[in-house]
């Protein structure tokens, strides 16, 4: 395989293709690079860069350097996949790698193959403020973000786009297998690792990695590669498609959860802190919600009797033979919801159920001073607590200040872009689980043909 490379400084890359792994590929043949210094290509004198356009400071890449680059790099190798790199690219990930490879080889090809085929990717490496938004609009096939943050140019993150794509050329990396079960292929990321001495520091290797018994070490790593994922990177999981099996084997590790539809101690108008009313809509939508996402129960909490017995008559209704003959699918999901008439009877609930008190987490969008706020990506601050989790929701104008001062944790509020801000509960639940629970597969295309 050909790789050009244009840069403002050659001799970071140099040492790069003459080291480990990459430097026995080149040595065997199986990669051939090529590096232009953008200054290569200018006459004595001539400056690669020039002041960006319009007022602010910053110099840019010249269009016509760049263009000469280019031409030269295909003059040696021919037609190449051209990518450029920028923080306003798409983020490398393993999905997208695999999908580049795509265009290098086939199921079939062989090693050799491969690389008599002679593919071409050309990657340029900017500085200064960038390239001119010409060029990258005529040459690119690919821009590529290596993270949401800024380094000084494009060498850096072609050498780690290298390193990560290179992996999946047949013969760079000599066990294919290392490559097919390593992090960020599939649903799990990798398992713990130990190697000698047994004891390190007073810290042991597990025995079950000791006992030589590879059909339970096989199921240990896994069971650990789950927590370890769901712990620390449940967006990977999420975004993953993950079978119904391993979904419910994560719901057993996930810490339980319980939600709240709080009728009581809610802001009402004028600034008075009291009751609202109940809806049928309101039970049906949290059972659903609750269902749908894992939900151990979900408690409606009312101060009113008149609103228990309204409750009660709908919930025997449907936990009796005449709502499962009825709807057996509603049968099943209002069997998850439960009434209280406070808050504190609905945490006596869950700690009977768990043997601990929950954590208390609510929405709201006025600041209490004294309680945490956390984003939908916070899973970890949660869940390594290992207590189970109450997620509290106010109907009316919202859960008063006694019960948000009581949480450990505010969720950021939902919001759209617009200033309306007036959605119904139901709708809020179902947002918010979803963000905190729900499944968030990825759909991950590369289009390798230019379009005009």
């Amino acid at each position: 395989m050909n790789i050009s490379i244009i840069t403002v400084f050659p001799e970071i890359h140099e040492t790069f293709f003459k080291t480990s792994i990459i430097g026995k590929a080149v040595e065997k043949g199986l990669i051939h690079y090529n590096i232009v210094r953008f200054s290569d290509v200018c006459e004595p004198k001539e400056r690669i860069d020039e002041p960006t356009c319009g007022h602010g400071a910053g110099m840019i890449i010249k269009p016509e350097v760049m263009q000469r680059c280019i031409e030269r790099c295909e003059q040696k190798y021919g037609s190449g996949y051209k990518i450029f790199f920028s923080p306003q690219g798409k983020k490398l990930s393993q999905t997208l790698l695999q999908n580049i490879t795509k265009h290098f080889t086939t199921s079939d090809q062989s090693v050799e193959s491969t690389v008599s085929s002679r593919s071409h990717l050309i990657l340029i490496c900017p500085r200064y403020e960038g390239i001119d938004e010409r060029v990258v609009a005529h040459y690119a096939d690919l821009v590529i973000s290596i993270g949401d943050y800024v380094v000084m140019g494009g060498d850096l993150p072609a050498q780690v786009f290298l390193e990560s794509f290179l992996r999946y050329i047949p013969g760079i990396v000599g066990k294919e297998e290392s490559v097919e079960h390593e992090s960020f292929s599939a649903a799990l990321l990798d398992h713990p690792v130990y190697g000698l001495p047994v004891t390190w520091q007073q810290k042991s290797v597990p025995d079950i990695v000791l006992s030589g018994n590879h059909g339970a070490l096989d199921r240990w790593r896994e069971d650990q590669a789950l927590e370890k994922t769901l712990l620390h990177r449940f967006d990977w999981f999420a975004a993953r498609e993950p079978d119904r099996k391993l979904c419910e084997r994560a719901l057993k590790k996930i810490p339980s959860h319980y939600i709240a539809l709080m009728h009581t101690q809610i802001n009402v108008k004028e600034g008075r802190v009291g009751e609202t009313s109940l809806a049928s809509i309101d039970i049906h939508d949290l059972a659903r919600s609750s269902a749908t996402y894992g939900i151990k129960k979900g408690y409606i909490v009312s101060g009113l009797h008149d609103q228990h017995l309204i409750l009660e008559t709908f919930l025997d209704f449907w936990r009796s033979d005449r709502g499962k003959k009825y709807n057996d699918t509603r049968h099943h999901a209002v069997s998850l919801i439960d009434e209280a008439y406070c808050l504190d009877e609905v945490i006596e609930k869950i700690e009977k159920i768990e043997g601990q008190k929950p954590l208390l987490i609510a929405t709201s969008a006025r600041d209490q001073a004294n309680v945490q706020r956390i984003d939908y990506h916070c899973q970890e601050i949660v869940w390594r607590e290992k207590r189970p989790v109450l997620l509290l929701f106010g109907t009316g104008q919202g859960l008063s200040d006694a019960v948000l001062d009581r949480c450990d944790y505010l969720l950021l509020p939902v919001t759209g872009l617009t200033d309306y801000n007036h959605l119904s509960v139901r709708s809020a639940i179902a947002v918010i689980l979803d963000r905190w629970m729900g499944l968030q597969p990825k759909i991950e295309n590369v289009f390798f043909e230019k379009k005009d």
